[in-house]
């Protein structure tokens, strides 16, 4: 995968969580994930936010070893939080899992998710 990161500086950069555009220059494969939920192959959901947080990365990386990639092939993540409150420790998480990988991000604040007790989903997009 080669992947350059775009960030304008006449937009003033991007946050130190992502990168503004991610554009792939040579890429041939690219991998898009459906929502993910923070259940684990037991079918069980934390009620937990961190747990759940971390299962759901879990998983996305489960679907890219798969198919031959890692986390460093994501180019673009989108996420769904249920709990305004939960966005700092989605952050932490989210620093944490990525290990300074800052792929284009979007994140959505919405009333719920299909079930009450999900409390956050993330699609993805890698490419290699």
């Amino acid at each position: 995968m080669t992947v350059k990161a775009i960030n304008p500086e006449s937009m003033g950069g991007a946050p130190a969580a992502y990168t503004n555009g991610m554009l792939d220059v040579g890429g041939k494969e690219t991998l898009y994930i459906s929502g993910q939920i923070g259940i684990d192959a037991k079918g069980v959901c934390s009620p937990d936010f961190a747990t759940q947080t971390r299962q759901v990365w879990s998983n996305i990386e489960a679907i890219l070893a798969d198919a031959g990639m890692t986390l460093n092939n994501v180019v673009k993540t989108t996420i769904f939080l249920v709990d305004r409150a939960d966005y700092p420790a989605f952050v932490d998480i989210r620093k944490d899992v990525l290990k300074g990988h800052k792929p284009a991000s979007t994140l959505v604040y919405v009333s719920g998710l299909v079930k009450p007790e999900w409390k956050v989903e993330i699609e993805a997009i890698a490419v290699k």
